[in-house]
């Protein structure tokens, strides 16, 4: 009966073989395609070497990456409340003369988006009432745009797109670490509420770059980085070797920041010297998204988390 299962019943064993012309050549064709990596898996290996050297360079500062994310995540709404704080009177001013807010509506508009913006990005940063502190921060976006005529303006929508990301990156690192799904929305299972939110959160995270590679006039460093920075976002987007690339996306956008952004080298009075600043803050807040995306990984909906269960 055991020769009935094994290769002897059935004359399979290596003499067999020699028989039908099936010798040691094929073997080892067989064994050199199997050891063949693919480009993926070229790709891979070294993206995986590369990720080893940083976890160990990173490992001092692991244990604060999500707060440090979480506070760029929200810099930029602090700064807003600041930068509309010291500059109230041209603020309403703007709002009466150009948007055409009637009296009293511009104070209210400017109050309710201050309160909104320190209160919700304070209860950010200390990992209270996340659920509630982010949708604060949405609706302040949104109002934003539509308050001061914005949302019509390419690169603007592509960047607050990016922070919404960020946003969403909150929400998701938020709702893993707790048993219940929020009010009003289905009970689904944790992880899969998670998943999605990773998944929205890349997406949304690439469009800055997006728009700064349609902003601009063209040089061959911008085709450089552009290139770069295109292979790192799809690459994010798809979830294969996501760590990597989010880290790639943090460098390019760190050094493209401090190069381009550089609002203290202009003079106090200096015409593009709040947009410079708001640039600034805004891709500082994009940047504290990618470190989330660092910290969680890719999520479920990703090529990494698919090759490990297949």
């Amino acid at each position: 009966m055991a020769q009935i299962r094994g290769t002897a019943g059935y004359n399979l064993g290596p003499s067999s073989q020699n028989r039908f012309g099936v010798g040691a050549g094929y073997t080892n064709m067989k064994a050199e395609a199997t050891n063949d990596p693919s480009p993926l898996e070229a790709i891979r290996a070294q993206t995986s070497k590369i990720e080893d050297w940083l976890d160990t360079l990173s490992e001092p500062v692991k244990p604060y990456l999500p707060a440090i994310g979480r506070f760029l995540i929200v810099v930029t709404f602090l700064e807003d409340a600041v930068r509309i704080m010291t500059q109230w009177n041209d603020q309403l001013l703007y709002l009466h003369d150009y948007r055409h807010f009637p009296r009293g509506a511009n104070h209210m508009f400017l109050a309710v988006n201050v309160i909104a913006m320190i209160i919700c990005s304070t209860m950010v940063i200390i990992r209270k009432h996340s659920n509630e502190a982010v949708a604060g921060l949405l609706g302040v976006v949104v109002t934003q745009a539509l308050g001061y005529g914005l949302i019509f303006d390419l690169n603007f929508f592509l960047r607050n797109l990016s922070v919404m990301g960020g946003l969403i990156m909150v929400l998701s690192d938020s709702w893993v670490r707790k048993k219940f799904a929020p009010a009003g929305l289905p009970q689904i299972d944790e992880k899969d509420r998670k998943m999605y939110l990773q998944l929205a959160g890349r997406i949304l995270l690439i469009f800055l770059f997006v728009g700064f590679v349609f902003a601009g006039d063209w040089s061959a460093s911008r085709i450089v980085v552009s290139a770069l920075g295109f292979v790192a976002c799809v690459m994010v987007v798809v979830g294969f070797k996501a760590k990597f690339s989010a880290i790639m996306l943090v460098l390019i956008l760190s050094v493209f920041n401090v190069l381009v952004n550089n609002f203290w080298t202009l003079h106090e009075h200096h015409p593009q010297k709040d947009f410079a600043k708001y640039d600034f803050f805004q891709i500082l807040s994009i940047v504290g998204g990618l470190l989330l995306l660092v910290n969680m990984g890719p999520g479920q909906f990703s090529v990494d988390e698919k090759k490990k269960v297949y």
